[in-house]
């Protein structure tokens, strides 16, 4: 059996900002440029700058795409790209933010706002609150990105 990797791709207005918000939400990091050795304190942004200057690349057109990855190489690869028009109706699909494992009942719920009042000075909004309903729901939390795309913290 084949395991193959995936890549989680947003459509966005703003690509940099969009993954800025998502890289403080997972602690993942931007990946440095192809052909490019990041040393640990070297900002990524940067060089990237400097590899699309070198590219040729037009500083209008330096923000149709950005990525992030998990720096422990365990989770999807995040992929930002600008689309002309805004979100328009509700996800097909979306993320489940892991904020609680392992807790239950008040102190899972107190650790999921917890993260939310994070996630809210980041950028996110609250959309709704799902108490949890044993057996069959330990509760919830609905939210959205600073470009609306809706995520649950779980």
């Amino acid at each position: 059996m084949t395991i193959r990797e995936v890549q989680i791709t947003f459509d966005a207005l703003d690509p940099a900002a969009l993954a800025e918000f998502w890289k403080d939400v997972l602690d993942y990091a931007v990946p440095a440029p192809p052909g490019v050795e990041l040393g640990p304190d070297d900002d990524p942004l940067a060089a990237w700058d400097t590899f699309l200057e070198a590219a040729g690349v037009p500083e209008s057109e330096r923000n149709t795409a950005s990525a992030l990855v998990d720096p422990d190489g365990r989770g999807p690869r995040l992929f930002f790209q600008r689309v002309p028009e805004g979100k328009t109706a509700k996800n097909r699909v979306h993320l489940d933010v892991r904020a609680a494992p392992g807790l239950v009942d008040d102190d899972r719920m107190a650790a999921l706002e917890a993260e939310a009042a994070r996630l809210v000075a980041l950028g996110a909004t609250r959309v709704a609150r799902f108490d949890p309903e044993p057996p069959m729901s330990a509760g919830f939390l609905v939210m959205a990105d600073p470009e609306g795309n809706e995520f649950c913290l779980d």
